[in-house]
């Protein structure tokens, strides 16, 4: 484990700092050209490994951003990789639950609730998951405006989906590249389109 932490890509000194601060010394692996930008009152639980800025291929060129407001939470429940050049905002007393696998490079995931994304997942690049509009339409409330999302265990979502607000993706789901989520997709179903439909039904994938 303290091996792959001295590996020339990883920042050493962030990864001990954070690791320390966090407690989970080890499992918080922070890679080169990683920007973290962490609130003393925000937290991050990680109960397995978790990289962030990690490259397919020798050292990323990319940077990727973190953002935890006040009193915001990540909690990684598994082991968990976030590859190069993405951005993830966290905001005043969020939650963004990792289960376990990985999301590919320039993802862009802005939390103001909940986001909560399941076990063996897969989520290509250039995927936008938001789970609020950011600003009032047609005198829409607060919680109109802001709702969870939850993406079940082996999901998989393809390049330049995006998941918007209040919506739940079943176990085994499928999502189209290029697909704009705007509601709920049931299990082991295969979705596609603007906005996103069921294309296929009792899909498997590995």
């Amino acid at each position: 484990m303290f091996k792959k932490i001295f590996s020339r890509r990883i920042h050493l000194l962030k990864t001990v700092y954070w690791g320390s601060r966090f407690s989970c010394l080890g499992k918080f692996i922070v890679y080169r050209n990683t920007r973290l930008f962490i609130r003393p009152s925000a937290k991050v639980i990680a109960h397995q490994k978790f990289g962030i800025n990690c490259s397919w291929a020798g050292s990323s060129p990319y940077s990727f951003e973190l953002i935890l407001k006040d009193n915001a939470q990540l909690v990684v429940n598994g082991v968990f990789h976030l590859y190069a050049g993405g951005k993830i905002s966290v905001n005043e007393g969020a939650v963004l639950q990792l289960g376990s696998g990985y999301i590919n490079n320039n993802v862009n995931i802005a939390c103001f609730s909940k986001i909560a994304i399941g076990e063996g997942v897969a989520i290509a690049e250039n995927v936008v998951i938001r789970d609020s509009d950011n600003h009032h339409l047609n005198g829409n409330t607060k919680e109109q405006m802001t709702q969870p999302i939850h993406i079940g265990d082996h999901v998989w979502i393809g390049m330049n989906a995006i998941i918007l607000k209040g919506v739940t993706i079943g176990e085994g789901a499928v999502i189209a590249a290029g697909a704009l989520v705007n509601k709920d997709v049931p299990a082991r179903a295969l979705v596609a389109g603007v906005p996103a439909k069921v294309i296929k039904q009792d899909v498997s994938w590995n």
